[in-house]
């Protein structure tokens, strides 16, 4: 048996050596992974960066040719809010922009009985953007509701690429001064050349309502598109416009999605403009050119036209 001062000896030494080297090592590696590893807060929603390659909204398509419908100012349940959506369904629908309000406050209850029982049947194709009546509870309302479609926590702007065009998904209601985070993402998302680039959000940047008009905070938005980008699409005033184009940029407002309209006033930017009709606008996008059409919920098409850009 060995003695007392055996178990001390030069291979115990040695055993305990080679203990204390594992126990630093493993701290050291513990250490690395805390410094090199985001905590969660970090990954979920600084803005869309992080998000371009890994949620749903973001998914790049391979069409060529897409069939793309925007309305927004229609999820109260109602019934005309239903028959703009049955006449949509009756066409091809390869994505939908929702742009924004759910009535009255957002919540995920108002989501699933305003929202869902309308608009759900898109739900998989749906790419949308925040609204004024959501936005102040967008945590337990937009951000829930569209985490449990998509199984991911949605980015509060983002882009995607379709048919040739780059789709950008803009929020009017988040912070959007010349310094803000999103008005410098959006830069660098179109420092290339070219204009084949849609984006749309809630707000217009320039509007004939006669409740809603032009809204001159939403200058950096527009103006990091100038020159960027051919289509902005809003909603928020109900009713539809189409103005002429402003630095190069054709702006259409499609919110007569169902919940009542909003009277137009005369003005001169105005190509076309309907606060009598619910309905929304159809976007045919190809490679370098944009067909747009109002369509109302009986099918009538009030003004259509064209855009074509460069790549």
């Amino acid at each position: 048996m060995p003695s007392a001062a055996g178990a001390s000896g030069p291979h115990a030494r040695r055993g305990l050596r080679t203990l204390l080297l594992v126990v630093v090592s493993v701290i050291a590696l513990a250490a690395g992974l805390a410094c090199t590893t985001p905590a969660p807060a970090e990954r979920s929603f600084r803005g869309p960066a992080e998000s371009s390659t890994t949620h749903p909204f973001t998914k790049a398509s391979k069409l060529r040719r897409a069939s793309v419908w925007a309305v927004g100012d229609g999820a109260d349940g109602g019934t005309a809010a239903h028959t703009v959506v049955r006449r949509i369904a009756r066409n091809r629908v390869d994505r939908f922009l929702y742009l924004g309000d759910v009535y009255e406050r957002g919540t995920f209850s108002e989501f699933m009985r305003r929202y869902h029982t309308v608009y759900g049947r898109f739900a998989r194709k749906t790419t949308p953007t925040p609204g004024n009546h959501e936005w102040p509870r967008h945590a337990g309302g937009y951000d829930r509701y569209w985490k449990r479609i998509t199984g991911r926590r949605p980015p509060h702007y983002y882009s995607f690429s379709l048919a040739g065009w780059q789709i950008l998904s803009l929020n009017s209601e988040q912070a959007h001064d010349e310094g803000s985070p999103q008005v410098q993402w959006l830069k660098s998302q179109v420092s290339t050349p070219g204009t084949c680039r849609l984006a749309f959000w809630h707000s217009p940047r320039y509007s004939a309502g006669r409740i809603h008009r032009d809204r001159p905070d939403l200058a950096p938005l527009w103006d990091a598109l100038r020159g960027r980008a051919t289509l902005v699409v809003n909603g928020h005033d109900h009713n539809m416009q189409r103005l002429r184009p402003i630095d190069g940029i054709t702006e259409l407002i499609s919110g007569a999605g169902g919940h009542r309209h909003y009277p137009l006033r005369r003005d001169a930017r105005l190509a076309f403009s309907d606060d009598r009709h619910y309905g929304a606008v159809r976007l045919t996008l190809t490679p370098g050119r944009a067909g747009f059409a109002f369509i109302t919920s009986d099918g009538r098409k009030l003004d259509s036209g064209s855009v074509s850009c460069t790549r």
